[in-house]
């Protein structure tokens, strides 16, 4: 299967997994205070169902129109806008003759139920798999900034030492852009001067103009051989596998950044340089090529460069009792950076609304081939913001039938079924436009970027 199919299936089984068990957190407490359910829908049934069944009093179904789903609970004001039922006179099975306590529950009941299955999902994982990492402050030389203008942007170069961003401290390399996304200031270490600074307000935008550049930090790379190709212009230049590059053209370098201007100034030419094998230097003589090319591979295994001191690699793991805290941190930990991505997108000066995307958007969170620890991690991530997204106090939506519910029990008033008709035709109007403008922005960066 081509990497699109397998990307499309990921994205449908996961959504239909994350509504259906969205929807039975309204329907079980619905039940439970025996308020009737007439409809229970995986996507919309607009003029026609794929599959429907009447069981009881409720008919289960799967709509066409793959835009979310729905649980039509009796006596309630919702996507359905079912007047004529609204018009008659209240019966006791209906959501609205309920006290207001139990129509909270029953309101909140979806996004609980997404929380909970993120974390859930993250206590599997870290379980499963536990947690790996490369240690932050183990980097003794700093990092590496492989795209200079944006980290001229940012304010970092390569061998700095990032240590925190908004006070907290980073832990692993791996945190170092996310935070530096979400957050405002930085701390870092350059010359042995520890130095603050601020990250742009438009830095999300700077990002997004280039995204195949985006992952620009990175851990600093030795410069050690790999393997010298038959075909590469230094076969016969005595360069052999684990060759660490400690001097070239008479200048010292270690690292792959410190080569490739090296490389740059020297194209076209044979240099010098020296190597050290089995800790030994070795004098040998190299031609660079046009490109600013050796013609051979570099790189080393993770354990390789942790056994040579130039990074440490942490493997965390959890007993079952351990994983539930664990996997609770990390939901709390997703949510919290989701808001603080939030608060970047309504600031137009961020430019974060430009990043605003649709179902092409999540679709391309999925992995090319079918890996369950990644399917999981994303699915888990969606779930995270569905529950926030639906809790927003925007008619239509789980948070604003929140909203008007905490309006009555705080003020023992409840809105009238008029003002509740309008209000859920401006929210459904506010949701087309967000999603209009979400998937817009996925078409217009299929087309232009």
């Amino acid at each position: 299967m081509t990497p699109i199919v397998i990307k499309t299936i990921q994205f449908f089984l996961s959504l239909s997994l994350l509504i259906v068990l969205h929807e039975l957190g309204h329907f079980i407490p619905a039940k439970l205070f025996k308020t009737r359910v007439e409809k229970f829908y995986l996507f919309f049934d607009v003029k026609f169902s794929l599959f429907k069944k009447k069981i009881g009093e409720t008919v289960y179904g799967i709509g066409w129109l793959p835009l979310g789903g729905y649980v039509k609970i009796s006596g309630m004001i919702d996507e359905s806008m079912d007047k004529e039922q609204m018009q008659q006179e209240p019966k006791p099975w209906e959501f609205r003759s309920k006290p207001a306590w139990q129509r909270l529950i029953i309101m909140l009941g979806g996004v609980t139920v997404n929380f909970i299955l993120a974390v859930v999902i993250f206590i599997g994982l870290v379980f499963t798999y536990g947690e790996e990492y490369i240690a932050n402050d183990s980097l003794k030389d700093g990092i590496w900034v492989t795209e200079k203008s944006l980290g001229d942007e940012l304010g970092v170069q390569t061998g700095d030492k990032i240590l925190s961003v908004d006070g907290n401290k980073i832990e692993a390399l791996q945190q170092v852009l996310p935070e530096m996304i979400y957050g405002e200031k930085y701390t870092i270490e350059r010359d042995g001067q520890v130095i603050e600074k601020t990250i742009p307000v438009d830095f999300i935008e700077t990002l997004s103009e280039d995204r195949e550049k985006a992952r620009f930090i990175s851990y600093r790379y030795p410069f050690v051989i790999n393997d010298v190709p038959k075909n590469s212009p230094n076969a016969d230049s005595g360069l052999q596998k684990g060759d660490a590059v400690v001097e070239m053209a008479g200048t010292p370098v270690e690292y792959k950044d410190q080569v490739i201007p090296v490389l740059e100034a020297n194209k076209g030419k044979e240099v010098s340089i020296k190597v050290m094998r089995n800790g030994s230097p070795l004098d040998l003589t190299v031609s660079i090529s046009d490109k600013a090319t050796l013609g051979v591979v570099l790189g080393m295994s993770p354990e390789e460069y942790k056994e040579a001191g130039y990074l440490e690699i942490k493997t965390l793991k959890y007993s079952f009792l351990e994983s539930i805290p664990a996997g609770w941190n990390k939901g709390v930990k997703v949510l919290t950076d989701y808001i603080r991505g939030m608060k970047k997108i309504f600031n137009p000066d961020t430019g974060a609304y430009k990043e605003v995307g649709g179902f092409a958007a999540i679709g391309g969170m999925f992995p090319d081939t079918w890996n369950w620890p990644a399917f999981w991690q994303t699915t888990a991530f969606i779930s995270i913001i569905l529950a926030f997204m639906n809790i927003l106090p925007i008619p239509a939506l789980d948070g604003g039938h929140v909203m008007f519910l905490l309006y009555e029990m705080v003020t023992g008033r409840k809105p009238s079924d008029k003002f509740l008709e309008y209000a859920q035709m401006i929210g459904f109007f506010i949701l087309i436009a967000l999603l209009l403008f979400a998937n817009g922005n996925d078409l217009y960066k299929w087309l232009f970027k």
